[in-house]
């Protein structure tokens, strides 16, 4: 009689096969979504452009990503998830391969879209991947490990992109990230193990599906929409990343320009203030713990805010210092916002994850092109007023919104 699989275990061959293969799809999607945002002065320069719609590079596939969450963790319902997420890393390293060499600029931004489109597919499924192959006792320890993935994936397109377009072209740049993408692609898609998720069949019931019967599928979006609570924090993930998007993606033009004339590979190296949310994000789970949920949140709202005042000053080290309390800022909200959601939504968890998400990346394709608009009109002032103020609203919207006894 076979018995029920439990999941890979600490110490297998399997286990170690899933940890190798998810840091690698995290690196593979995170390189590629985020590399051309170091570029995007000199995308402007080449392509006689103004900033933002230099920006919409970064913009396309974000949205992209977030138009596409719910779409795939429907597909994966049906075909199965690691089956699915391969698909999804396959296409998005073809588009990333193909993307830097199109020479017409709305076309690459079609592209660009359709490969975050693919990019969805990673970021949607990871975790949902790691909870069907992964044994509970070892499922934190390895979705950790794939967060450090996307983490070191983004920092590494950046890092590795940026630094690069002062000896070849942005495109070229662009390309040798995908050519790394394409490498941990390879990676995931040798390692992965084999599937034991419960694919859909045609009858089948679906209570035990990430998406459900259609009814209860959209009675439940129905309802997380209508919860003031929940929407408080759509909301502020939808701010929180719009703001932390725009920021870095227009400093480059403000710190390429006088009195700083900074390279692009210092540009490139200001990213590394991400770093600092490794820490603020441990630290802000041990606060909560201590003060609880709603003031630390807001805190770190305000803390954000206050960081994004700093960059308005003159002297860069004062603008470097707002970078990093702006960036500790963010990843301490954003680590709460995330993980409240689902303390909000227990009877619809995966859908009020994956509508986070959707909102955290509609901030950063709408947010981060509109704030563009202002940086060509206003100046910096322009985007980083816009920013706090959002960030503003939204720590108002959550203080006036989120009860007591959710925090």
């Amino acid at each position: 009689m076979s018995t029920e699989f439990a999941g890979y275990r600490r110490g297998s061959n399997e286990y170690r096969r899933l940890l190798i293969a998810m840091f690698a799809a995290g690196l593979a999607t995170f390189a590629q979504l985020y590399s051309p945002q170091p570029l995007l002065p000199a995308i402007a320069e080449d392509l006689g452009v103004s900033a933002d719609t230099a920006a919409l590079t970064m913009s396309c596939a974000t949205a992209g990503l977030a138009l596409c969450t719910l779409l795939w963790a429907s597909v994966a319902d049906h075909f199965g998830r690691v089956r699915t997420m391969t698909v999804a890393v396959l296409g998005a390293t073809c588009f990333g391969l193909l993307t830097p060499w199109v020479s017409h600029y709305p076309l690459m931004l079609l592209l660009r879209t359709v490969e975050g489109a693919f990019l969805g597919g990673v970021a949607g499924l990871a975790v949902a991947v790691i909870v069907s192959e992964a044994h509970p006792s070892v499922r934190a320890a390895a979705t950790g490990l794939y967060i450090s993935g996307t983490s070191i994936g983004g920092l590494a397109g950046r890092i590795i992109a940026g630094p690069l377009s002062e000896v070849m072209s942005w495109r070229l740049s662009m390309f040798a990230v995908s050519v790394v993408g394409a490498l941990a692609a390879v990676l995931f898609i040798t390692l992965i193990p084999a599937s034991h998720d419960r694919q859909r069949t045609p009858g089948a019931s679906t209570e035990s599906s990430g998406v459900g019967s259609a009814p209860g599928f959209f009675h439940k979006i129905k309802g997380l929409l209508t919860d003031m609570q929940v929407l408080a924090l759509f909301f502020a993930g939808f701010a929180l990343m719009g703001a932390l998007v725009s920021i870095y993606n227009y400093i480059g033009f403000k710190l390429q320009a006088p009195p700083y004339f900074l390279s692009p590979t210092l540009i490139a190296f200001l990213f590394l203030m991400y770093l600092f949310g490794t820490v603020s994000s441990g630290a802000a789970s041990r606060l909560t713990g201590r003060h609880g949920l709603k003031p630390v949140f807001l805190a770190s709202c305000l803390l954000m805010a206050a960081g994004t005042l700093l960059t308005l000053a003159g002297p860069l080290p004062v603008v470097v210092l707002g970078l990093a309390v702006l960036t500790t800022g963010f990843f301490a909200a954003h680590a709460i916002a995330s993980g409240w959601v689902g303390l909000l939504s227990l009877d619809a968890k995966t859908q009020a994850t994956a509508l986070y998400n959707s909102f955290y990346y509609t901030g950063s394709a709408l947010v981060g092109w509109a704030t563009g608009l202002l940086y060509t009109a206003a100046g910096w002032s322009g985007t980083a007023l816009a920013c706090t103020g959002l960030l503003l609203v939204s720590a108002l919207f959550s203080a006036l919104a989120l009860g007591k006894k959710a925090g």
